[in-house]
């Protein structure tokens, strides 16, 4: 039942990938997914080249199955994270952020599988002209960085799959079992699932950014920072100064001095709810607890059988 083309391509279980998130996805987050039976992700938008390479190294010591890693392709030493990923025989990579051209070929070359995560079905095409093994089209309900589109995952993954017939992935707003056979009803072979997991046990965000994103409601995540880069924000301190400066107008300049450097990190990692950068996705409002990665895909699992068994004949 499980062996459809995103679990063949990667050789899991399941066709379940856990989003490779700043500041959540390290070592121990990725390899539960994995030893879970999904494909577990290292956010590599968060390390330095060498605490990539250590995270890597830990990942295949604490699991015996496929893991990869995420690459957004605007990342500042990027040829020297490219080369540790060859360097240490890494098999999968999804890159974001960027022309997906400028690295496919050569990571293919070295045997490394490719994905690319893409906002529109015009990305998309451009995806497939590059060469890459899968897509992943996500939905605007996601969390942090965003495509300008604003085009829900309900709309994206027929749109994407009109245009591609590569292995398909979707991700934005998928949290459940029964989110996870919708995606797939519309055209997607899988789902990369980040909210979700970035409140897991394992992940490596603060346990203050997690319990706030826990108590949030419908609404409470917002797409703001639209003259920078679309990010969706959760209630916050930081995040009500970028409302009123946007709404006073701020042009591109104000907004990036008032973003600053290192607002992720000390709200997702520091866990400082007054001043830090809370990244979370929609699908928060659908989540109550922290749990261990091993619980959570056991529930993701029943719940998509259980859909899957019910009649929806009209």
């Amino acid at each position: 039942m499980y062996m459809n083309r995103i679990a063949s391509l990667f050789d899991i279980e399941y066709p379940v990938i856990q989003g490779g998130m700043v500041w959540c996805s390290g070592w121990r987050l990725a390899a539960a997914v994995s030893n879970a039976g999904g494909l577990g992700l290292l956010g590599a938008g968060s390390m330095h080249p060498e605490t990539l390479r250590e995270h890597i190294r830990k990942c295949r010591a604490a699991t015996d199955r496929p893991f990869g890693v995420n690459v957004p392709l605007i990342y500042p030493q990027i040829e020297e994270i490219m080369q540790i990923i060859m360097d240490e025989g890494v098999k999968i990579v999804f890159t974001s952020a960027g022309n997906p051209k400028t690295w496919t070929a050569r990571l293919k070359d070295h045997g490394i599988t490719v994905a690319h995560v893409v906002s529109s079905s015009r990305f998309a095409a451009k995806c497939e002209a590059a060469g890459v093994d899968a897509i992943v089209a996500e939905g605007f309900e996601a969390g942090g960085h965003n495509g300008r589109e604003e085009t829900t995952t309900l709309c994206l993954i027929p749109a994407v799959r009109r245009v591609t017939d590569l292995p398909l992935m979707a991700a934005g707003g998928i949290a459940t079992g029964e989110g996870m056979l919708a995606a797939m009803a519309l055209g997607a072979d899988g789902v990369q699932i980040g909210t979700l997991f970035a409140l897991a046990e394992e992940s490596s965000a603060h346990e203050a950014f997690k319990l706030h994103c826990l108590a949030l409601d419908e609404g409470d995540t917002k797409l703001l920072l639209k003259k920078l880069s679309p990010t969706r924000l959760a209630a916050g301190a930081f995040r009500t100064a970028v409302e009123e400066a946007e709404a006073a107008g701020a042009d591109a300049e104000t907004m990036s001095r008032l973003l600053g450097k290192g607002r992720a990190k000390k709200g997702i990692f520091e866990g400082d709810l007054e001043e830090g950068e809370l990244e979370i996705g929609q699908a928060s409002a659908l989540l109550s607890d922290i749990r261990p990665v091993a619980e959570i895909m056991d529930d993701l699992i029943r719940g998509y059988r259980r859909a899957a068994d019910k009649s929806y004949k009209l």
